[in-house]
């Protein structure tokens, strides 16, 4: 089932140009200024939002020289999508049960 920590998690990604963070980052480790570019944010509003998602465990970093570069941790939403499918799960289960009303 979902814990709080899965609700912080959730309140994270909600954020559409932290969704479009992540979702350049599934595809490939990426840099400061590939993720400017990409995204069109300003430079210092991308790295805000890459605090919140390196302090939330969604990412981490590897420094390479002057560059910072970013990197999704599969396993943090792998864990996500692990609670939401045993939701569905229960969900599915419970089609049937419904409660008398009083």
């Amino acid at each position: 089932m979902l814990t709080s920590v899965d609700t912080d998690l959730i309140r994270v990604l909600a954020d559409p140009l932290r969704l479009q963070i992540v979702t350049l980052l599934a595809r490939e480790t990426l840099c400061t200024t590939h993720l400017v570019e990409e995204t069109g944010a300003r430079q210092t509003n991308l790295s805000n939002h890459l605090r919140v998602l390196r302090e939330a465990g969604v990412v981490e970093t590897e420094p390479c020289g002057r560059y910072t570069y970013y990197k999704l941790r599969p396993d943090v939403l792998a864990s996500l999508a692990d609670g939401f499918a045993e939701l569905a799960e229960s969900a599915r289960n419970a089609a049937g049960n419904k409660r008398a009303c009083p």
